[in-house]
């Protein structure tokens, strides 16, 4: 007796891409890597917010990090500023970057052909199958950081990059609307993962295209490049939300940071789809080709962010660095003027409105030799302000630390008994002088013509 293996149909259908998309989830969730992240994600945030937040010693060098004892929404935006530079890119790396070069590495394309019967119908089943996983990441993150800060501290108002309060209302609606933000990144990144996939095969260059892309990212966020070179990388959106927090808020540099992600998400995946349809599936020994990376892959995303430095170039008023000494005289200023109120309320004095502080700021950038613009840690500050009642003009000193992205660090440096450490007390506890050290944001884009 012989056996005979029926032939499939000619006119046989491709399969649903429902039934595609959940076979490849099932796939996705069934190796213990994605499990192990998807636990990591849903419970560290909460745990590494709630100890924290109890401490003494708080990452005041991160944006958001000295107010994790204050209020509750301080720690999911510290696990914001962490993920954006390390994790996201990370995370998509681990998904992304190997959803494609799995099945070169078990040798398992052919019973995916047959099964599914249509190469197009894989690509988007895999597409979705990763994103749907990396969604369910980015909200473990989401919702961890959240529940473990408002555990272990509580719902309360939250101090902006320009010292304004927030209410608990508007820090929560500002807090997930930073996280929603922080997706359209995390796909131009899962976006190259999947075209790292694609093109390198079994090699383990694709799974590391997004976190190498990321760690040459963040050494070009270092250097004090033009405005529209920051403003065309992929990765300014991960730093873009801040602007968030600013009143009024700062939605230029946002705006664009995530066009630019979003078509670098729609190139990088439209060259992954290309490369996939044109690759060889009966090559069983298939490692990619680094030739067709480099034509198919790096040179078009490199044409996209000269394209679009081109046109940030010309649509934007910035020049240089976007950091200059009336804008950062502004900033400081307007920041000084609303801690100083915080101040007063938590010393319980008479409130002073802003309008009668008339708070003024002046900067000089090293000493005469150096232009007075540009990031550095060499900028030296006086704060003015005016008490009602009194005819002597208040003056505060700060040191400030400013970074490439506009962020700045203000350090407190006299009077002792105005801008030094001392603790206050308020209604939560003691807590150290608002005025002692806080963050700032520059606006990049915004363009001055005063002196």
């Amino acid at each position: 007796m012989t056996a005979t293996v029926a032939r499939p149909r000619a006119d046989a259908r491709p399969a649903p891409v429902l039934h595609g998309y959940r076979f490849e989830l099932v796939k996705l969730l069934s190796q213990w890597r994605i499990r192990l992240l998807l636990l990591a994600c849903w419970i560290a945030p909460a745990a590494f917010v709630a100890v924290v937040s109890l401490q003494s010693s708080l990452p005041a060098d991160t944006v958001f990090g000295r107010w994790m004892n204050a209020t509750g929404w301080a720690g999911s935006l510290v696990v914001l500023d962490f993920s954006c530079s390390w994790a996201l890119p990370l995370l998509t790396a681990l998904v992304a970057g190997d959803v494609f070069a799995v099945e070169d590495r078990l040798g398992t394309w052919r019973h995916l052909l047959v099964a599914v019967r249509s190469p197009r119908r894989i690509f988007v089943a895999k597409t979705l199958a990763s994103l749907t996983v990396i969604l369910l990441l980015v909200a473990g993150l989401t919702a961890s950081g959240i529940a473990g800060g408002l555990a272990a501290v509580g719902n309360r108002p939250l101090a902006g990059l320009d010292g304004h309060l927030l209410t608990p209302a508007d820090a929560a609606g500002t807090v997930l609307l930073a996280w929603a933000c922080a997706l359209a990144p995390t796909l131009a990144f899962a976006a190259v993962g999947l075209l790292g996939s694609v093109a390198l095969g079994r090699s383990p260059m694709g799974l590391l295209m997004p976190a190498l892309l990321a760690f040459v990212l963040q050494l070009a966020q270092l250097l004090p490049l033009p405005v529209a070179v920051q403003l065309a990388l992929p990765s300014h959106a991960f730093l873009a939300w801040r602007g968030l927090f600013t009143s009024p808020a700062q939605a230029g540099p946002l705006l664009i940071g995530l066009v630019v992600s979003l078509v670098w998400a729609v190139v990088a995946t439209a060259l992954a789809y290309l490369l996939f349809l044109r690759r060889d599936f009966t090559d069983l020994t298939y490692d990619g080709s680094g030739r067709r990376a480099l034509v198919a892959g790096v040179l078009p995303l490199a044409g996209v962010v000269a394209l679009t430095i081109g046109v940030i170039a010309v649509a934007t008023p910035a020049t240089g660095t976007g950091i200059e000494k009336v804008k950062l005289q502004d900033s400081l200023a307007t920041a000084y003027s609303h801690l100083y109120r915080l101040q007063t309320q938590e010393l319980h004095r008479p409130d002073v409105p802003e309008a009668q502080l008339q708070a003024t700021a002046s900067c000089d950038k090293g000493d005469s030799l150096v232009v007075d613009e540009g990031p550095g840690n060499d900028w030296r500050c006086v704060v003015s302000w005016h008490v009602p009642g009194a005819t002597a003009v208040g003056n505060a000193i700060y040191q400030l630390d400013v970074t490439a992205d506009g962020r700045y660090v203000a350090d407190g440096d006299g009077p002792k008994e105005v801008n030094g450490y001392f603790q206050v007390r308020t209604p939560n506890g003691d807590a150290p002088n608002p005025l002692w050290q806080f963050d700032g944001n520059v606006d990049l884009l915004t363009s001055t013509t005063k002196e």
